[in-house]
Order: structure tokens, then C-alpha cells, then sequence
């Protein structure tokens, strides 16, 4: 069986000599009383197509936002917890956070229900200082927030890009 493989694009912005970073808190019931650990860099499954195919398709469907895929940069690649491969490429970006918008999943809600419901695949997108995203990104992706910090060379807590 073939490992899956999912695909996504880190922004990122210095503001004030601090790193911040796109990211977008997951959506759906399950998620939604939780800040700590349900926030995702915009990625997503891959069919039949190149990894920056990909990447720039999710950030688009979970973001609303376009990015130009000759501006990504590759970040990494890291095997998951649940056996899937997670590629991220990384760029820099400002977009308006506020104005996210994501494609949605049909979930039978309440669970037994028979009630079929719509929700947003990510609920809201935030710009959040590097540290802050540390604390609420999902624990098997803080991997390429750390590598960013090193690619980005940080010398005594300002970044030198």
C-alpha cells in the first residue's frame, strides 16, 4: 500500500522584527472548542500530481488566496504520526487573514442524527507569532515551523532574511 501524501504552503512575514505565519485553525465540530493543537498549515491531500501542484491547490481551497508557485521555496518533507508523508514549501506573503474563505465537507452532525451538515474544512485563518503558532499548530508540524526559524537564520531573536 502506498503511503499517502499531503501537500501544503507555509507563509510567512516579518513584522516588526518577528516572524509570524499563516495558519488556519481546522473546521468542523470536533474542532471547534479547541485552539491548542487545531491550527494546520494549508495542505492537503495529493492525487496524481507534482507536490507545488498541489500545495498551491490546498492553500487556494483553504485559504481563498492564490500564490504564485514560482515564489515557493521547498521547506521539508517529514513522515507523520499517521503514516503519511507531509511536504511543505514556504513563501512570503501578506494577506488579509480576515478575508479567508475555505471549501467545506458534508459530516453527518449530530453524530447518529441522519442530519447531514456542511462545515468549513479550515474555520478561520491567522497571522501568529512564531512562538504563539509553536503552542497551537498540531504537534507533528511544529517540524517545519522550526525549520523555517533555521532557514530564515535567527540572530539574537531577530530574523535575517
Amino acid at each position: 500500500m502506498m503511503m499517502k501524501r499531503s501537500s501544503g504552503v507555509l507563509v510567512y512575514k516579518i513584522e516588526q522584527n518577528q516572524l509570524k505565519v499563516l495558519l488556519c485553525h481546522m473546521g468542523g465540530p470536533y474542532w471547534q472548542n479547541i485552539d491548542e493543537g487545531a491550527w494546520s498549515i494549508p495542505k492537503g491531500e495529493m492525487s496524481n500530481e507534482k507536490a507545488i501542484s498541489a500545495a498551491t491547490r490546498e492553500f487556494q481551497e483553504e485559504t481563498g488566496f492564490t500564490v504564485d508557485y514560482q515564489n515557493l521555496e521547498f521547506l521539508g518533507s517529514k513522515k507523520q504520526s499517521s503514516n503519511k508523508l507531509v511536504i511543505i514549501f514556504c513563501t512570503t506573503g501578506d494577506y488579509d487573514s480576515t478575508k479567508a474563505t475555505s471549501n467545506t465537507f458534508s459530516k453527518e452532525w449530530p453524530k447518529g442524527s441522519g442530519k447531514i451538515q456542511q462545515f468549513p474544512e479550515m474555520d478561520r485563518a491567522e497571522w501568529l507569532d512564531i512562538t504563539v503558532a509553536k503552542k497551537k499548530i498540531l504537534q507533528g508540524q511544529v517540524y517545519f515551523l522550526n525549520k523555517l526559524e533555521r532557514k530564515l537564520k535567527k540572530v539574537n531573536d531577530k530574523v535575517i532574511v
